[in-house]
């Protein structure tokens, strides 16, 4: 008999929980609210509670658990390090948590890495064996997958792209997540009204200058205000410089981009593709290259913690996820 995979998604607002067959077809699935605030042990409470919920009455149909959960943390020893969005989740040992909890073995993985195996397997990238999934949203993360195998480094903390420095401003050092994440998007719109830009992305939030995000940059560029336009445009630039990198050191087949900030589509898109173009060492990186949407749009994390599972925690090829290999 085929095993059956349970997959949880961990993150700051929504926790859910799925079962998957063997090949990766959704069974059946559940979500609730996180309840971060509540702290640590409500938070493991509610994620036992959920996935009791998705598993199957013949628990010896269920082969392991896959969670995608927000970093840092330590892929290879299952251990939530120190999430922004978890408070008081420090030093958490969750793998071995949930493998005392249901008697199976938990893989735990960085949500942006699982989310490269889940676009590997079922989204934009299938059928290929070299690729780099980046989320633009809160902040930056990424995952990439090198001839088929999930790279994370020797404590799981690899694929970092939103981390990686750059100098910006007469010498002042920076991070492609702290320019081109979803809150600098609107850090720098707020601080462009301050000094009296012309722009009418004010009236998207009633006046309310706190309260203008990423969002309403992107609706304000999609109606054709230059200063949202030259914002995404911006992040385009940096977030281009950083697929440079990648391109330099791993040569991928694709750039996979996803991501709330994503969805503002060519505004900035097409600013990546210019940068990348303009600053490849040569055309060779970017022969063949695809940058492309994101395809599993919510279902990433829960898709790619059933393909971390899979994968025996990203040990095992990719051909295990996808028959065309």
């Amino acid at each position: 008999m085929n095993k059956e995979i349970i997959a949880v998604d961990l993150g700051g607002t929504q926790l859910r929980a799925a079962r998957y067959d063997a090949g990766l077809n959704l069974l059946t699935r559940e979500h609730t609210l996180t309840g971060a605030d509540d702290g640590l042990e409500a938070v493991l409470a509610r994620m036992k509670a959920i996935i009791r919920l998705v598993m199957p009455a013949e628990h010896d149909r269920v082969e392991s658990i896959g969670i995608s959960a927000p970093g840092p943390l330590n892929s290879k020893t299952g251990v939530i390090v120190s999430p922004p969005n978890l408070p008081g989740w420090h030093d958490v040992p969750l793998g071995a948590i949930i493998e005392a909890e249901f008697g199976l073995p938990a893989y735990i993985g960085n949500d942006a890495n699982v989310a490269a195996l889940a676009e590997a397997s079922q989204g934009a990238a299938q059928g290929c064996r070299h690729v780099c999934y980046i989320t633009v949203s809160t902040g930056i993360g990424s995952g990439i997958i090198c001839d088929g195998m999930l790279v994370t480094g020797q404590a799981g903390l690899g694929s970092e792209l939103g981390h990686i420095p750059i100098i910006v401003e007469a010498g002042r050092v920076s991070s492609i997540e702290l320019e081109a994440a979803g809150p600098a998007i609107a850090r720098q719109a707020k601080q462009a009204l301050r000094t009296g830009a012309n722009t009418g992305m004010l009236d998207l939030v009633a006046g309310e200058l706190e309260q203008l995000d990423a969002r309403a940059v992107g609706k304000a560029a999609a109606n054709g205000d230059s200063l949202a336009i030259d914002l995404l445009a911006y992040a385009g630039r940096i977030i281009g410089l950083g697929i440079v990198t990648v391109l330099h050191l791993f040569n991928p087949q694709i750039i996979v981009i996803g991501g709330g900030v994503s969805k503002t589509g060519e505004l900035l898109f097409a600013p990546i593709r210019q940068t990348v173009r303009e600053h490849v060492l040569d055309s060779a990186f970017t022969a063949g290259l695809r940058i492309e949407a994101a395809a599993l749009g919510d279902d990433v994390a829960l898709v790619g913690a059933a393909a971390l599972a899979a994968t025996h925690g990203g040990d095992m090829d990719i051909r295990n996820l996808d028959r065309r290999f």
